[in-house]
Order: structure tokens, then C-alpha cells, then sequence
């Protein structure tokens, strides 16, 4: 028997990807690059996922934050 191996993310579609967008947290602005669902878990037993948005910002640095941080521009 094949057991699946857990994917460590999952892109999520999202209506602002590729749109500029501001993270609330941070202030930064930029364009909303991916949204993921992402295992943050500490160890096998207990799973933990979160969903975070990755936003480039004017450097060309990508920051990532929670996407209930994510507002339009």
C-alpha cells in the first residue's frame, strides 16, 4: 500500500493575485504574488496549516503575511 506523501503548501486561488494590493500589517504595497496554504506544523501529530499571501514589494523582496492582512489598491 502507497501512502501519499503530504505536500508541505497548496496555491489557493485568490481574486487579487497579480494585482496590487497593500498588506495592512506591514504597509507594505505591492503586487499579490501567490496565496498558499502552507503546514506550519511542529511535528507529524499535530497538523497546522495556515494560509498566507506573498506580496512583492517595490524592492523586489517578497514579504508574506496572513491573508485577511490583503486590501486592494
Amino acid at each position: 500500500m502507497h501512502e501519499a506523501v503530504p505536500r508541505p503548501f497548496e496555491d489557493l486561488p485568490h481574486e487579487l493575485l497579480r494585482k496590487r494590493v497593500r498588506d495592512i500589517a506591514s504597509g507594505v504595497e505591492g503586487e499579490l504574488m501567490a496565496v498558499v496554504r502552507e503546514d506550519v506544523s511542529d511535528t507529524p501529530a499535530r497538523e497546522h496549516w495556515v494560509k498566507l499571501a506573498y506580496v512583492r514589494g517595490p524592492s523586489g523582496r517578497e514579504i508574506s503575511t496572513a491573508v485577511a492582512n490583503i486590501q486592494a489598491v
